[in-house]
């Protein structure tokens, strides 16, 4: 038998790359060394214990087998070893090498923001093996040098998996949903000096708190195949230079379903998304939906009721106006974009069409992504213990009654945002807004786009007519796993108003109150949550018709616009890559009567003209036709590919709706709605109203 030569080299395919693990695991035999010189320690005693212990399988040695394997392998959490694949046609070598990993011992694990972490490495040996190369710990300027470096190390470097996702190292937007940014809030929380209103978060900016390559290698699948490497673990393509990188992903959502009514549901979405980063500072992406629809009945009688004036059918809440498809379906087309640029670590710059949120809760009441996607340019900057927002939007009207010139009534809106971590645990968040439309063909008015002015002041200045102004303020606490928060909205205010208690319509207001809980009751990825809103009729609308908090017949803040009182339980928990979430909601609300003999405004859509109100004073919430609101949703899913975060999934989502004064148009329904399908999974889609 020929002579071996073993040549071990180590790095790093997920839960970290090597600027983000704080400390990499540690045998016993090492746990006196620097910080420094624990990888070279760690991979030295690993080397060792297969050496000494892997005895080469008779049929190997019969062959004369000559050539290298890799082992792809972990320490979890706890400490303790496990092989993830070996590529080698040998079975009976891939067994050899399972058991003599089953014999290491129990060690410190790795750790990133001090908690333990799963840390995995791909292992490269050469067989035979008789010889072997080791890496000594030589200091030299403070630095540890190994007695020689072999030369698969760019090589196998260019396999970690971490550079198989480059959007975490980028100027990116994390795709928004309640799903993922849930586990991400976990860690940020952690951190004495984190925000998490502002959504959706940038890449580099979580990954301070988050060790993103290790959250998505813990859910690699080992597949030696072009197709399953790409259905199962990567992007579809990924073209990369010295100086920029572009990824290409197909999209669907392909579902079907059916409710109580007996009405058959389906969806069949395909995209395409295209991401990329010219630099370490430019990143850009742009996709783009082809669908066809059609849905539950409770959801389709509400997409028609919002519907653009001009002929087509429906606006689909959250996606776009839709056109005629099919029996009783819909065709909408939506195109999302944007360019994101970071100049320092100070600011982030993006200019696109797309959506933003603020807020920790599941709603919020001053800017939500329940509407569907506009125009925007955002800057966001961090510095000490502030992260302050400017977000300048364009939005649009499309009511017969605001058209001109057969186009939709555009309107324009700024808000600022500030958030302060006051301490470790207590953050403060201060927010106005302000709308404004081409009045006397101002346009853009520059008055409101000084990024550090009240905007009150601004339009009192520019006429109390020019604008529509709101303010609000965030609070949020932070327990070791428990996390308050609340919201409060003030449209108008008028202190002796308040204090008189007789119900004036013009203190317009909302509050939110809410509550997470992470790994609750010491149940690892096990999400808990409890909210609580309430909104006054007549807040976020405006006697200019323009001036609304709307865009698209759709709120801007709360989906179900004002007049409300709503309470929502969440619990969400993920193993590996499956994910099973349930959602409770119950609320009431007050519609109008929208008859000939009643067609006041009860204050509950943000459309309606204020000085059409039903009266001065007496208003509460739920006055009007006051319904009562029950939603009870099931999801359960299947992660495909966490790179695109594809999932099968199967729902079930059932919906009481139970109005005091039902009509021809306004009935008592409940809806039981069954739907199992594919897609990727990267936005908010909501049908809880």
């Amino acid at each position: 038998m020929r002579k071996i030569v073993l040549g071990f080299l180590f790095c790093i395919i997920t839960i970290s790359a090597y600027s983000q693990v704080e400390k990499y695991p540690v045998f016993k035999n090492c746990d006196s060394l620097e910080l420094s010189d624990l990888p070279i320690c760690f991979k030295n005693e690993v080397k060792n214990l297969v050496v000494n212990e892997l005895k080469i399988p008779e049929n190997i040695k019969k062959d004369n087998f000559s050539g290298s394997i890799n082992v792809v392998f972990l320490v979890n959490s706890k400490g303790d070893f496990q092989v993830i694949y070996v590529n080698t046609p040998y079975k009976e070598l891939k067994e050899e090498v399972e058991r003599v990993f089953g014999t290491f011992p129990t060690i410190s694990p790795a750790s990133f923001n001090n908690h333990p972490i799963e840390m995995q490495f791909v292992f490269p040996i050469s067989i035979p093996l008789e010889k072997n190369m080791q890496q000594e710990i030589v200091k030299k300027d403070n630095e540890v040098k190994p007695i020689e470096q072999l030369n698969e190390f760019v090589e196998l470097t260019e396999t970690t998996t971490s550079l198989l996702f480059p959007e975490h190292k980028s100027e990116l937007n994390i795709p928004f949903t309640h799903e993922l940014y849930n586990g991400f809030n976990y860690y940020m929380n952690q951190s004495d000096n984190s925000h998490t209103a502002v959504k959706p978060y940038v890449y580099n900016e979580v990954s301070k708190f988050v060790d993103l390559d290790a959250q998505k290698n813990d859910l690699i699948k080992p597949k030696s195949t072009w197709f399953g490497k790409k259905l199962l673990n990567e992007h579809m393509a990924l073209v990369k230079g010295k100086d920029f990188w572009i990824t290409l992903d197909p999209m669907v959502d392909l579902q079907v379903g059916k409710d109580n009514d007996g009405l058959n549901t389906y969806n069949n979405t395909r995209a395409i998304n295209i991401s990329g980063a010219i630099g370490k500072n430019l990143s850009f992406s742009t996709s783009f939906y082809e669908s066809q629809g059609r849905f539950a009945k409770y959801y389709n009688d509400y997409a028609n009721s919002i519907r653009p004036v001009g002929g087509n059918p429906a606006i689909i809440p959250g996606r776009g106006i839709a056109k005629e498809f099919g029996t009783n379906g819909y065709d909408y087309p939506v195109a999302e974009a944007y360019v994101s640029y970071s100049p320092s670590k100070y600011f982030n710059f993006q200019f696109g069409n797309g959506k933003n949120f603020i807020g920790d809760g599941y709603r919020s009441l001053v800017l939500s992504d329940a509407a569907t996607p506009y125009p925007y340019f955002k800057i966001s900057t961090n510095f000490w213990k502030i992260k302050y927002t400017n977000l300048f939007m364009t939005m649009q009207d499309v009511r017969g009654e605001l058209l001109e010139d057969f186009a939709y009534k555009q309107k324009f809106v700024a808000i600022h945002y500030l958030s302060w971590n006051v301490s470790k645990k207590l953050n403060i968040g201060l927010f106005e807004t302000v709308i404004w439309d081409n009045a006397n063909d101002r346009g853009f008015d520059v008055n409101f786009v000084n990024p550090l002015i009240f905007y009150t002041a601004i339009e009192f200045a520019t006429s109390s007519r020019a604008g529509n102004a709101l303010l609000g303020a965030s609070l949020k606490y932070k327990f070791k796993n428990i996390t308050l928060y609340s919201q409060l909205l003030l449209d108008e205010l008028r202190i002796s108003e308040i204090t008189s208690n007789k119900g004036w319509w013009g203190n317009k207001n909302g509050i939110q109150i809410g509550a997470k809980y992470h790994n609750a009751f010491n149940i690892n990825n096990l999400y808990l949550q409890a909210e609580y809103n309430s909104v006054r009729p007549f807040t976020y609308s405006h006697d200019e018709l323009n001036y609304n908090y709307g865009h698209n017949n759709q709120p801007l803040a709360h989906m179900w616009g004002a007049n409300f009182n709503e309470f929502i339980g969440v619990a969400q928990y993920t193993k590996g890559r499956w994910l099973a979430n349930s959602k409770l909601v119950l609320g009431k609300k007050g519609f109008d009567y929208n008859t000939t003999v009643d067609s006041f405004s009860y204050g509950g859509n943000v459309y309606k003209d204020n000085d059409n109100r039903v009266a001065e004073y007496g208003n509460k919430i739920g006055q009007g036709n006051t319904a009562t609101i029950f939603v009870a949703d099931l999801q359960v899913g299947y992660l495909v590919n966490p790179a695109t975060n594809l999932k099968l999934f199967g729902g079930l989502t059932y919906r009481n709706f139970k109005p005091e004064n039902p009509t021809i148009n306004f009935d008592k329904t409940t809806s039981t709605w069954i739907t199992f399908g594919l897609k990727t999974d990267v936005f908010n889609w909501y049908f809880d109203f």
